[in-house]
């Protein structure tokens, strides 16, 4: 086991995973139960692109959030998500690429999207996407510069994360 310093100066220990094959496939079932239920039109596509982003970040831990119209998975150097450097988005409108760091990239093509304080998206029409020179620069450039390094070694889990039971209902327009 290994002691890093946090960003907010704390230490933390970078654990490889340890989750057991049992707890794996029950998180992959859910995974697959949420795809169906927000994405079956892009189930192919999530795949692949979850396939290409696990041999990219091979230790990362894929964090899984259901929202009430689409889920999440962030690929995170531990069990939480917010410090996860990128994110796959999906809905029944489409699937997209979260940058969590987005605004601070250079991106001289103008490829991402968004206006939020931190994070910017590209969409994603195929799996081929991330393999274009431009996409795979700002993924390289996004890991770089992630604030919490990846582990060297190991295999990170799938961890199931419900964020639908922390929303709070949305207003009714007036």
């Amino acid at each position: 086991m290994s002691v890093k310093k946090e960003a907010n100066g704390r230490r933390s220990a970078q654990v490889p995973s340890t989750q057991s094959a049992v707890a794996r496939r029950s998180a992959e079932a859910q995974v697959r139960t949420l795809i169906a239920k927000f994405a079956p039109a892009h189930l192919r596509l999530i795949g692949a692109l979850r396939r290409q982003l696990r041999k990219r970040l091979p230790t990362a831990h894929e964090v899984v959030y259901e929202y009430r119209d689409c889920f999440v998975i962030s690929y995170s150097p531990n069990e939480r998500g917010y410090e996860g450097v990128l994110a796959i988005r999906a809905s029944e409108n489409g699937v997209r690429l979260y940058f969590n760091r987005g605004k601070e990239l250079p991106d001289p093509a103008k490829l991402l999207q968004g206006s939020g304080s931190q994070t910017r998206w590209i969409p994603l029409e195929g799996a081929s996407t991330l393999s274009r020179p431009e996409i795979a620069r700002l993924i390289d450039e996004a890991i770089a510069r992630n604030r919490v390094p990846f582990a060297r070694a190991g295999r990170g889990s799938v961890v199931m994360r419900s964020a639908s039971a922390k929303q709070r209902p949305r207003r009714r327009p007036a």
